[in-house]
């Protein structure tokens, strides 16, 4: 199973990507972990990294495809992955599909493009709520709003991108954790028995 998560901060996609992680067996592959782990680790990356998330800002495009595409090629990734938190534009989309498209990488294109939708004001809760519990700066207040803005500025044409290749999945990002994983495993397992 080869799967992308779509939708803004705050909209459940980690968690679920950790849990769907476990029922196949495959990785979860989050850019936003890796780039706390090199922050935390003061790498060069790290620094580069720090100064546009602190902002809310992506992190620029080459940083982050050449980073996940080293990732995804790994043996761990030869069954499958779920990618959270890339693509984020639509050139990390193009990158990611002309990589699983090479000849030369053993892999299929992905089985789905899960978007998480949500309300504003449930997403800005739980991030308020998020940055409260675990102390991250990126989702401090000011920070949310501003990361909201750069979602639906840049990331949103995800959702148009992959609805024209037909991958598209849309989810209820709303109720608990257990009814959000019963809807997208319903809706996975549609698509794969489907004809």
């Amino acid at each position: 199973m080869r799967l992308v998560l779509l939708g803004p901060p705050g909209a459940g996609k980690g968690t679920q990507a950790g849990q769907l992680s476990k029922v196949w067996s495959i990785p979860h592959v989050a850019t936003g972990d890796i780039f706390r782990a090199n922050v935390r680790e003061g790498t060069e990356l790290g620094r580069r990294a720090k100064q546009y998330m602190d902002r809310g800002d992506l992190v620029p495009d080459e940083v982050v495809i050449a980073m996940v595409m080293d990732r995804i090629t790994e043996s761990d990734c030869a069954d499958g992955f779920i990618l959270d938190g890339f693509p984020r534009t639509v050139a990390q989309a193009e990158a990611l599909d002309r990589r699983l498209r090479r000849p030369s990488v053993p892999q299929e294109p992905l089985d789905a493009a899960l978007n998480f939708e949500i309300t504003e004001e449930e997403l800005f809760r739980r991030l308020v709520t998020r940055a409260e519990k675990e102390h991250r700066s990126d989702d401090a207040e000011e920070i949310v709003r501003h990361r909201l803005e750069v979602y639906h500025a840049n990331t949103k044409p995800l959702v148009d991108y992959y609805e024209r290749q037909g991958v598209l999945v849309v989810v209820d990002g709303m109720g608990s954790i257990d009814e959000v994983n019963r809807r997208i495993r319903d809706s996975l397992e549609e698509r794969v028995t489907s004809p």
